[in-house]
């Protein structure tokens, strides 16, 4: 049986480059030290070379560099460090110095490894605390996203046929609208008992999915909203850890399943909900209380009226809070008041359009995820559906929360300064031919919302920053492979760990790489001409059919996420069905152009990759091989020093 001084697992955000950079760094580093090393990756294509009990429990350190989920708990027990993947490919020498140090402490699951601030490879407790905050939350919000759009799509588009076309007592009532907007709001519905599970499933996993589903319909029978969702998460999650932790001295073999049908699920919810129970009865007093301050606020200074209810609309985003604010809006429409409504849809709408704006103004700091569900939201904004925002909320709701207030804040502002009117509760842009002013609210509202976009981007390009790239929502669920158990241990030279590498695709060098593909002593003045230059020679080639859909999934590819790598270096790649078999080309600049690279530096060396529409996932082990082979510094060297196609091809194939 093998036994291996340290274990990692590595993992990015796309699974693809960043995550094999790491690996082969970190196998490196440890083949220099003589240290034997398993790692253990979370790709696209699954988790890969996965860690077993016995790799875990014989193993004298771990290193997890990763930006998504890779169930750090399982190393419960053993010196752990927890970093970005980036300090993976950057620091994996001091990283396997600060595993291997008697200074970092024994991790325990679900708390914060306390590291000491005498290094900066360590992260400190405040920060580990958020990332792990950070990762169950995008945990809920990934299951819910899909609820939320599929749900406020029907919605919106139930609207067409009138605002009140689902109302059987109204003369605009139509059957197949009504059944729309059943639906769609039966759909959106479950988004709070779905983000309260799923919150909870990441913490404390399969059991703390039921405590949460059940705490979660609770909170929204109750109408504590999506805040309450996430509070009903965490409680949910940690009463069932609560609850592990308690029950743990009962024998595990006879214990187990009575445990897990049982115990873990009738104690949890009694526990959880019977205090999210009593969480909701004050909120309920606290709503009533609202709407009739907001009552009496409506005949006074239409700057402090508008504040208070753009702060109240995109505090909760649907929920009581919200509704509060919309409810009295309703109440007083009934009474005539068309003014009031004006400010509090104007702060229900600029929310969701603030995300699609913010998107727009910096895409590379959102996932692909998120951009989809920003673009979606231009819709549901202008058919007022609010909840659109949520993802966003609560992605970071510290800073975005009060970013959201405060274009929401000026899109009431300027409603009630201008004393529009908007006599009807709902239906968004879709009333815009009842509004007394149509083209000066929509005005207001997208200055809001434009205002919020701004802060909303760049919180977001900051926090991207930070964490060394765009997080998405929800990773680190690929497929299980099966276990390795029987792999040797990691202690050889470089020149023979890179020619393992070579050897994984050797056939496949010789089939996608020619001498006619390379191109020495190019010129171009920025990315988009280098894209442009390398989509052409396919189709000069006869590589592609049509060089404009290769330079567009170029293109397309860049704002998913940049191919820029390190040292100079990047390997954007696109995938389309005019590409006729998959292909390689490499381009050698006569001067750096600007990208957007893991370390900053500009490129001077491109090595791309066509791929046919049906590859069988083919590329993904070029790209990965590649990524892995640029990690060797004698082999970016002896890149960089070929002179001839000749040489650069004969160096992939050796």
């Amino acid at each position: 049986m093998v036994k291996y001084k340290i274990i990692a697992a590595t993992g990015c955000a796309t699974g693809i480059a960043h995550t094999y950079m790491a690996q082969e760094a970190l196998e490196q580093a440890a083949a220099k030290r003589g240290f034997s090393i398993k790692v253990e990756t979370h790709g696209q294509t699954g988790v890969e070379n996965k860690l077993s009990s016995i790799d875990i429990s014989t193993a004298e350190a771990v290193i997890v560099a990763a930006d998504i989920d890779v169930d750090a708990d399982r190393f419960a027990g053993k010196r752990v460090v927890i970093v970005p993947v980036a300090r993976g490919i950057r620091e994996p020498d001091k990283l396997i110095e600060r595993a291997l140090s008697q200074d970092t402490p024994i991790y325990k699951a679900n708390q914060v490894t306390k590291t000491s601030s005498n290094t900066n490879v360590s992260q400190n407790t405040s920060e580990s605390m958020i990332t792990k905050i950070y990762t169950s939350l995008m945990n809920g919000v990934s299951h819910m996203l899909p609820l939320v759009v599929a749900g406020g799509v029907l919605v919106a588009i139930s609207f067409f046929w009138g605002i009140y076309s689902a109302d059987p007592k109204s003369s605009q009532y139509n059957h197949f609208a009504y059944m729309l907007n059943t639906i769609g709001s039966t759909t959106m519905n479950l988004m709070v008992p779905v983000l309260c599970a799923y919150i909870a499933e990441a913490i404390s996993k399969r059991s703390g999915l039921i405590v949460g589903f059940a705490t979660g319909m609770i909170a929204f029978n109750n109408g504590t909203g999506f805040l309450g969702a996430i509070v009903g998460g965490y409680l949910a999650g940690y009463i069932v850890k609560a609850l592990q932790s308690l029950l743990k001295p009962l024998p595990e073999k006879e214990f187990r399943g009575l445990k897990a049908i049982f115990l873990y699920p009738v104690l949890g919810v009694f526990i959880s909900g019977l205090i999210m129970w009593f969480i909701s009865t004050p909120m309920k007093t606290i709503n009533i209380g609202m709407m009739d301050f907001l009552k009496g606020m409506q005949n006074s200074d239409p700057l402090i009226l508008g504040i208070i209810v753009g702060c109240m609309a995109a505090s909760d985003f649907g929920g009581p809070i919200n509704k509060a604010a919309y409810l009295t809006g309703t109440a007083l429409l009934a009474q005539g008041n068309y003014y009031f409504m004006a400010g509090v849809s104007a702060a229900c709408i600029a929310p969701p359009l603030a995300t699609g704006f913010a998107v727009l103004m910096n895409p590379k700091a959102y996932s692909k995820n998120e951009r989809s569900a920003g673009y979606v939201n231009f819709l549901l904004g202008s058919t007022h559906i609010t909840e659109g925002a949520i993802p966003f909320a609560a992605k970071n709701p510290l800073l975005n929360i009060p970013a959201f207030m405060v274009g929401a804040s000026i899109a009431a502002v300027l409603s009630y300064m201008s004393k529009i009117q908007v006599p009807a509760p709902h239906g968004g842009f879709i009333v815009l031919p009842l509004v007394n002013h149509p083209f000066l609210w929509v005005i207001y509202i997208v200055i809001g919302a434009i205002v919020s976009a701004a802060l909303l981007a760049i919180i977001a390009g900051r926090q991207a920053k930070k964490h060394g790239g765009v997080i998405e929502a929800g990773g680190g669920m690929g497929m299980i492979i099966g276990e390795n158990d029987d792999v040797e241990p990691v202690v050889k030279p470089n020149k023979q760990i890179q020619n393992e590498f070579t050897n994984e695709v050797k056939d496949d060098w010789n089939k996608i790489l020619s001498e006619d593909n390379i191109f020495l002593n190019v010129s171009f003045k920025n990315q988009q001409e280098a894209l442009r230059y390398l989509s052409e020679q396919a189709a000069k080639r006869g590589l592609t059919n049509s060089a404009e859909n290769v330079f567009q999934k170029y293109v397309q590819r860049e704002k998913e996420g940049s191919t820029g790598m390190e040292n100079g270096i990047a390997i954007p790649h696109a995938q389309d069905s005019s590409v006729k078999k998959s292909s390689m080309l490499i381009a050698k600049l006569n001067k750096p152009v600007s990208w957007n690279t893991f370390d900053g530096k500009p490129v001077d060396l491109i090595i791309s990759f066509l791929i046919p529409e049906q590859d069988n996932g083919a590329h993904l082990r070029y790209l990965s091989s590649t990524a892995k082979l640029l990690t060797h510094q004698d082999f970016i060297d002896q890149l960089r020093n070929s002179n001839s196609g000749k040489e650069i091809a004969a160096l992939f194939n050796k």
